[in-house]
């Protein structure tokens, strides 16, 4: 239990310092963090979702682990969809500033899926992973299908 805590306080000190340290990242540099931050959320959902495929065959553990990992990576790359990134090596669409309420609708709609994901994927029931699966993912799409360039 302590090492919960401790792991826990230790990550949220970690996410309030990133997201101060992205309003003074350059805009290439922000790119980069945010496009890092997703690549590690689909690395990690990659096998959630072949898992609830039957692509790959279901492990309680590893589905408990890469969901933690996606539920900590995902709440990394919004700070740095600043103003001044909208451009350059990015398949960001410029929705995302003119809309930046819908946008945040959906990033904190994708937060709670993902959540849920986490606490689901810990009790080990495929049939409940499969189902948080394909919820996470539509919130995924809802997101990328408006915001994201393909």
């Amino acid at each position: 239990m302590k090492h919960t805590m401790a792991v826990a306080a230790v990550a949220g000190c970690l996410f309030v310092g990133a997201s101060a340290a992205q309003a003074q990242m350059k805009p290439e540099d922000a790119i980069k963090y945010r496009k890092s931050a997703m690549f590690i959320v689909g690395q990690n959902f990659g096998p959630l979702a072949g898992m609830a495929q039957g692509k790959i065959p279901f492990d309680a553990a590893a589905a408990a682990r890469h969901a933690e990992i996606v539920d900590f990576a995902i709440k990394l790359p919004w700070g740095a969809f600043s103003p001044g990134t909208e451009t350059g090596d990015t398949k960001a669409k410029p929705e995302i500033w003119l809309e930046q309420e819908d946008f945040k609708g959906k990033a904190d709609k994708l937060q709670q899926e993902v959540a849920k994901l986490a606490q689901v994927a810990k009790g080990g029931d495929f049939n409940a992973l499969k189902a948080q699966v394909g919820e996470t993912g539509k919130a995924c799409k809802a997101c990328h299908d408006k915001f994201r360039n393909k």
